[in-house]
């Protein structure tokens, strides 16, 4: 008897323990009402944006290649060196060149000694006219008088026509020798000009950002030819973000729009920017069965918000390397007013058959067709409601609510499985604490 009473004692203790073990897990006792989160809708500014990542990039990069070939005989800089403009950055063997422009130096300088022979012989063809022109003269008197034969004047005559041709030859000829000489200081021009190219100066202010060449090295000019790119040169005191949006978004960016940057390499800092360019050619991505467009939108970075960052020691104060990847928050639009949570806002499909009779073809494709409504539901004393509303913009947290709640109503904001799916008009449910919500559902 005494061994049964304690088994019996035993088997009670053990069932108290389950029942205690159930209760607390809620297994035992647990309500079928849905467990859902709360918050009352309430006055929030939205701030609407577009969101895209991309490469930073100077406002300003010279890509720099030569316009003669030859062998890079000087190159006094490095990559990250600091460059002024008019600075020497490399110098290419002039030797062939050099040469070129000495033998044009040399063709305009017997250019010009024939145009001073072409002058002389000038003057020699004026005074021989002169010369003959006064003896036609004589000679027409004398012809004229009957005391001059007509073959002496014919010959007089003659001499003068060929004096005045010889003249006129004489003129064109100190033309011509001037338009050689012209042609010879155009070719020295050009033999200069191709000379003074094979020492190349920086065009602008800025930090070599990419050196491609080394000293020694044969680089291709580019007066015929797509040329060898030796090195860029970039201006890193003002930077942009070049990003790409998708045609879906374009329209709602303007110039101007003010933005918040993020760049992977600095985490946890945000930085302030403002669009400056909106590209108007599509970037068309991928194939044909499956293309993305994009437009190349330029954030310009606001130098005032990495001031701290500045290394003022160094040559090169900025912070940021060309290439660095960035993702920028675009502000399109901005509203004050009533707003709920994201997921507090669900839309139904209206299918509802009041007769009970299959519906057919035509009206399942206008139902089909009809513009989805958006919902909400309202918490009331263990009840929810559900509310039509319109609704406007949004940002990452926030929906406004244009019609349909006003101030203070508590809408349910989770979980969304039970927002967009569950609930219904006049369900029963628990309300708790967020985080409790969670918590159960993931068992812990």
């Amino acid at each position: 008897m005494g061994k049964t009473t304690k088994y019996i004692l035993i088997a009670v203790g053990a069932l108290v323990v389950l029942l205690l073990i159930g209760k607390v897990t809620g297994i035992i006792g647990k309500s079928d009402n849905t467990q859902v989160a709360t918050e009352k809708a309430d006055v929030r500014e939205i701030n609407e944006t577009v969101s895209a990542s991309g490469k930073i990039k100077p406002h300003v990069e010279v890509k720099i290649s030569p316009e003669v070939s030859g062998e890079v005989v000087e190159l006094p800089i490095k990559e990250g060196d600091v460059v002024k403009k008019g600075q020497l950055i490399c110098k290419i063997r002039p030797d062939v060149l050099q040469s070129g422009y000495d033998r044009a130096v040399a063709s305009y300088n017997t250019q010009k000694a024939s145009v001073g022979n072409s002058a002389q012989m000038l003057k020699q063809a004026e005074a021989t006219f002169n010369n003959q022109a006064s003896t036609y003269k004589r000679s027409k008197e004398l012809f004229d008088n009957k005391v001059l034969t007509a073959s002496e004047f014919d010959n007089a005559k003659a001499s003068y026509e060929n004096a005045k041709a010889g003249l006129e030859a004489a003129k064109q000829n100190v033309i011509g020798s001037r338009y050689g000489l012209a042609q010879s200081s155009a070719s020295v021009k050009e033999a200069q000009d191709n000379l003074y190219k094979t020492t190349i100066y920086s065009p602008v202010d800025g930090v070599v950002s990419k050196l491609s060449i080394e000293k020694g090295e044969r680089v291709l000019g580019t007066a015929q030819f797509a040329g060898t790119e030796i090195m860029t040169i970039s201006d890193l005191s003002q930077m942009d973000v070049n990003v790409d949006v998708n045609e879906n978004d374009i329209n709602r960016i303007v110039l101007g729009d003010s933005s918040k940057i993020e760049v992977d390499a600095f985490l946890g800092k945000k930085f302030n920017g403002v669009v400056t360019e909106i590209g108007s050619s599509a970037n068309v991505v991928g194939t044909t069965a499956d293309q993305v467009t994009n437009f190349t939108v330029k954030v310009r970075i606001d130098p005032k918000s990495y001031v701290a960052l500045l290394n003022k020691t160094a040559a090169n104060p900025s912070p940021f390397r060309p290439g660095l990847t960035a993702t920028v928050d675009i502000k399109t639009n901005n509203s004050k007013g009533l707003a709920v949570p994201i997921q507090a806002v669900t839309t139904r499909d209206e299918k509802k058959n009041t007769t009970g009779t299959k519906k057919d073809d035509s009206n399942t494709k206008t139902a089909s067709t009809a513009p989805a409504k958006e919902y909400v539901f309202v918490y009331n004393a263990g009840k929810v409601k559900q509310v039509e509303v319109t609704t406007g913009i949004q940002d990452d947290m926030y929906i406004r609510i244009l019609t349909g709640l006003k101030a203070g109503d508590e809408v349910v904001a989770a979980p969304y499985p039970a927002i967009s799916k569950t609930l219904k008009d006049g369900s029963l449910v628990d309300k708790v604490d967020k985080s409790k919500l969670f918590d159960a559902k993931d068992g812990k």
